[in-house]
């Protein structure tokens, strides 16, 4: 085709080069091959029109993912040729093909269910861009794109919240309190998430004074929508606490009260599990106290979260009390109780406890299950309790019970190592029921993947 052309000596205008394009648009190697050929002609160079119509073809078909790259090699010689940035009118038009897929789905649905759509496709289209940036942690750069933007696309809450949560991911709360700002003087009003999640960024980037500000705000100038919630009396409670605050952290927890925002069985157990993850044990049991007193009695999940931290740091006597306890208020252990006890005592090298914990399983009529088994006999051979550990391999192979594979995997390591052919067998056996070789190999390969990931590291 080049050859045809150069033969045909034509003299080519920008007009002409964009009339042939749009008669090849269906055609898109042969509109890009032509493309190609006209730019590298001695006195022809392509203006912004035939750029613009060339990525309109490229990205308006259904090959346009494949071709994305084209596209971005299209901006990077454009931006080259002409020593300056790509048109904002050219980067929004690549938007809105790009997001075409996501926005005819949501235009489907509104006209099925008879909502009318306000939005504008650009601006749809620039939120997905911003919001995927965001996600990507490249806040800066996607605040650099807004700046840019902004007068010739009208931002809307979406937008704002998009880039407000982006500062909050990489944590720079000053940043997202200006977002905010901007947000409410465009006569947009955050909502209730907003808030509590810069609250609880501020938390957690130990920025108490700028939570309780914007916390005081809630309470005092929020609207309706906006007021505290159960959540956000949390957030608070759990960082006053962290840093020693005792005394605010239970006056807050009675104004929560006091205002009308009563806590339920979820509140308990966030505002539970946050003392004890500070550290404030004697702290966390008034709350377990109060929650009774409430009429919210504790249940299994909420004395569970409990004893998963004490099991977690090790906290032998703290973990039996809570135990003990549990069992005075008529409350059931379930069987991820004990598999959170027998592995403390594992890893505090206290065998003894372990099996004594086990046998408490039989006295309390707690059915063991895969869990348990893995956790017990891990342990048994991680303190070289191998003919213990053989033994309950032996009867999860005669109760017929499934393995993880990657719990099947580690023991059939253990037994090579002993060199205990014959529970090998018996194993591999058992779990054929199960496994086909082929997930074997692909596990196995991806094993091998890891390690080859983590020596290049």
């Amino acid at each position: 085709m080049e050859k045809a052309l150069d033969q045909a000596a034509v003299k080519l205008s920008t007009h002409l080069v964009v009339e042939v394009i749009q008669r090849l648009r269906f055609e898109e190697k042969i509109a890009l091959r032509f493309f190609t050929w006209a730019g590298h002609q001695e006195y022809y160079s392509h203006e912004p029109s035939a750029y613009n119509i060339m990525i309109d073809v490229l990205s308006s078909t259904k090959y346009k993912v494949k071709q994305f790259r084209i596209i971005c090699d299209l901006l990077d010689y454009m931006k080259r040729s002409k020593k300056k940035s790509v048109p904002v009118e050219v980067l929004l038009m690549i938007l809105r093909q790009y997001a075409e897929k996501h926005l005819t789905h949501l235009h489907k649905f509104a006209k099925k269910k008879k909502i009318r759509v306000k939005t504008q496709p650009e601006i749809s289209a620039f939120n997905l861009f911003l919001d995927a940036l965001c996600k990507c942690s490249l806040v800066d750069e996607a605040e650099s794109i807004y700046v840019k933007v902004k007068e010739k696309i009208k931002p809307n809450a979406d937008t704002y919240n998009i880039l407000f949560f982006g500062w909050c991911r990489v944590k720079n709360p000053a940043k997202g309190m200006k977002v905010l700002e901007e947000m409410i003087k465009s006569g947009y009003t955050p909502e209730n998430f907003t808030y509590n999640t810069a609250i609880d960024t501020f938390c957690k980037a130990g920025m108490l004074t700028e939570a309780a500000e914007l916390f005081e705000f809630m309470r005092t100038k929020g609207s309706t929508m906006s007021s505290p919630i159960s959540k956000t009396y949390v957030n608070m409670i759990v960082a006053l606490a962290q840093r020693d605050r005792l005394d605010e952290c239970f006056k807050l927890f009675r104004d929560m009260v006091d205002n009308g925002c009563l806590p339920d069985v979820s509140t308990y157990k966030e505002l539970i599990e946050g003392m004890c993850l500070a550290g404030k044990m004697k702290e966390a049991f008034k709350i377990l106290e109060e929650m009774g007193k409430r009429g919210y009695p504790p249940d299994i999940v909420t004395y569970n979260c409990f004893l998963k931290i004490l099991c977690v740091n090790d906290k032998r006597d703290e973990a039996l009390g809570l135990y003990e306890r549990m069992i005075e208020v008529g409350c059931l252990p379930s069987v991820h109780t004990f598999n959170m006890l027998i592995t403390m005592f594992f890893n505090m090298g206290d065998i003894s406890g372990a099996f004594d914990t086990w046998n408490e399983m039989d006295t309390r009529g707690c059915m063991r299950n895969t869990d348990t088994y893995c956790v017990m006999i891990e342990g048994l051979f991680g303190c070289d309790k191998t003919d213990d550990a053989c033994l309950l391999l032996e009867e999860v192979v005669n109760k017929g019970m499934k393995l993880p594979y990657r719990k099947f995997d580690i023991f059939l390591m253990q037994l090579s190592r002993l060199g205990n052919l014959r529970a090998i067998h018996r194993l591999s056996e058992h779990m054929r029921k199960f496994y086909n070789p082929a997930m074997a190999r692909r596990f196995s390969m991806n094993e091998k993947r890891k390690s080859m990931r983590l020596r290049g590291k």
